[in-house]
């Protein structure tokens, strides 16, 4: 791994990074109560929290949904700077560290932005209404954030990011290009429009529940349709289920595709 933002001498990678802080599902692995193979294997790539992750590209850290875990996923990566954030939907397994976020803010001395689709931006509103509003002459009490409704790319540290629309079930959400980077979960359907913003990538994270057909998830066979056609150098999969452990996803899912776990850290190479 590369050293962490915050050690002395770091400045961070010019090139896109991402940092998978949790691969799974709604549920995590192991599930609550569960007993299958995959809540008991020994296989640390089989312990998968809630899913999020870090990209960070000239010494920035931008954080891609505040997960459940995000406390613990932060202590378990070293992470200590979170210069913003994107939120792809407001579901709760995406949105349920979203406090945690003031331990950035009191680091930093500074509040953070957050972007966010219009439907998403109004839920956190809704949810989170005194993490936009300052309380306090000081910062860690809460988080303080900046909320930024977004519609169509952004510039973001020196970088343009391009909001990519896909369908979770009925439920519009947001994923992200970043360069040759682009990053998609919960999506079950990515209309046409969305597909051509993915092409010409270095590296695609896309979600990938299961064998078996899910009403608002790709499921394994129509995440790879969808590798086979926009066509990027490496996929990672993640929003894994515990029904197929970490070793037999790679197998059925073939080559050029990857399994990510939590932890990984992959570097693109930005053309």
């Amino acid at each position: 791994r590369n050293r962490r933002l915050g050690t002395p001498g770091y400045t961070g990678p010019s090139m896109p990074e991402i940092i998978f802080l949790g691969t799974g599902t709604s549920n995590g692995i192991p599930v609550i109560g569960c007993g299958c193979d995959v809540c008991r294997s020994t296989d640390p790539r089989d312990r998968r929290t809630r899913t999020s992750a870090l990209v960070r590209y000239e010494g920035h850290s931008v954080l891609i949904d505040t997960a459940t875990e995000l406390r613990a996923q932060a202590l378990a990566n070293d992470v200590r700077r979170v210069d913003a954030v994107l939120m792809t939907h407001a579901h709760a397994d995406h949105t349920g560290g979203f406090d945690d976020l003031r331990r950035f803010n009191e680091l930093q001395g500074a509040h953070i932005p957050v972007y966010a689709d219009p439907g998403t931006a109004s839920m956190l509103r809704e949810r989170y209404a005194y993490t936009f509003t300052d309380l306090f002459p000081f910062y860690g009490g809460k988080p303080d954030l900046l909320l930024h409704e977004i519609d169509g790319p952004f510039e973001l540290f020196g970088r343009e990011i391009v909001p990519i629309p896909v369908l979770h079930g009925r439920l519009p959400i947001t994923g992200f290009r970043f360069g040759d980077l682009a990053y998609i979960t919960d999506a079950k359907e990515i209309p046409a429009p969305s597909l051509d913003l993915l092409r010409d990538l270095d590296v695609l994270v896309l979600n990938g529940l299961r064998v078996r057909s899910h009403p608002t998830h790709l499921s394994f066979s129509e995440a790879v349709e969808i590798v086979q056609t926009v066509r990027p150098r490496l996929t990672y999969l993640v929003h894994l289920s515990h029904e197929t452990g970490h070793a037999e996803a790679e197998r059925l899912v073939g080559a050029g595709i990857e399994i990510a776990w939590d932890g990984l850290v992959v570097t693109t190479r930005d053309g």
